[in-house]
């Protein structure tokens, strides 16, 4: 079992190491001496990075857990449901229409479109008449590849692929002071996701459970639904798509702690963004000077992960 107190040990240390890597010169020397140019760098650059990753981690990786809850489906997150390919679709729209748009116009048209495209997934969801751990995930991957092939489809007629896949691209490396802060919206949805938890975890249950026991089913569906919108759509325009992270996190917290949902929400907050953090690290350090992205640090451990858990339970099947 992975200790509260080991997470934060480790976030601790990560963090600390994230702080001071980078080309840039800053040390701990430097800042007691108040360096002007070493400060600029810190308040600029290296500590909105190291928020926008914490804040990241953390909020997919709850994200992820919330929609195993609802479809009652380890293998469901906004990556496996259409989530981000909807959100992606939302950008593809501004970008065509709204040119000129702020980033908070992008987050909420992104967050409308990928709102509604968990919705159709869930309908689909609904329909089927197998339900299978494994086949569910599929079904969702392949509704996600169709969004994303429409909205391929429509960048190249327009002469904007290059320019979505600027903005899809999961980077740290841009992130700068001015260019995150769009991200603490996610803060409070995380918090309403805490206080709804219990909830949450009986509407997994079903629907005619859930009416039973006194609880609006479809608010508090879609309300679960709408957090997990947000707080996707939030991450990808201000960062791009971090893929899996809302997938193997929570199965990772499960195995060792089960899946009541607000008993294991700060250890799932916790190890996602120690998780991220550290993949920040390794691509940052791997061929330093130079970057590689997160979206491919995250991309190659997550999909590596996936395939293990999904492994493990057709063994148990």
């Amino acid at each position: 079992m992975i200790k509260r107190r080991y997470l934060l040990i480790l976030l601790l240390l990560f963090s600390s190491i994230s702080l001071f890597l980078g080309v840039s010169t800053m040390n701990l020397k430097g800042l007691i001496d108040f360096d002007s140019e070493q400060w600029h760098v810190f308040l600029i650059s290296r500590l909105p990075r190291l928020i926008s990753i914490l804040i990241s981690g953390a909020s997919l990786s709850i994200c992820g857990f919330i929609m195993q809850q609802l479809s009652r489906n380890r293998f469901i997150s906004p990556t496996t449901a259409g989530t981000m390919d909807s959100a992606k679709l939302g950008i593809l729209i501004t970008i065509l229409f709204l040119p000129t748009a702020s980033m908070l116009i992008k987050t909420i048209v992104a967050v409308i479109v990928s709102f509604v495209g968990t919705l159709v997934f869930i309908a689909i969801l609904s329909r089927l008449k197998f339900r299978e751990q494994i086949f569910v995930p599929l079904v969702g991957i392949m509704f996600g590849n169709i969004i994303g092939s429409i909205t391929a489809f429509i960048a190249y007629q327009q002469d904007l692929l290059q320019n979505l896949s600027g903005w899809l691209q999961g980077d740290f490396s841009l992130i700068m002071s001015g260019r995150y802060e769009i991200l603490y919206f996610s803060i409070p949805a995380l918090i309403i996701a805490y206080l709804f938890a219990n909830r949450f975890s009986i509407v997994g249950m079903g629907e005619d459970f859930a009416i039973n026991l006194g609880l609006n089913y479809k608010r508090v569906l879609y309300l679960g639904l709408a957090i997990v919108a947000t707080v996707s759509s939030i991450v990808i325009v201000s960062v791009g798509v971090i893929p899996f992270l809302g997938l193997i996190i929570p199965n990772i917290v499960t195995l060792y702690l089960g899946d009541n949902l607000k008993k294991v929400l700060s250890h799932t907050a916790l190890l996602g963004a120690v998780f991220v953090l550290f993949c920040d690290i390794l691509g940052r350090s791997v061929i330093y000077p130079y970057e590689i992205s997160i979206n491919a640090i995250v991309g190659v451990f997550g999909s590596a992960i996936f395939l293990y858990l999904l492994l493990r339970q057709y063994q148990y099947d």
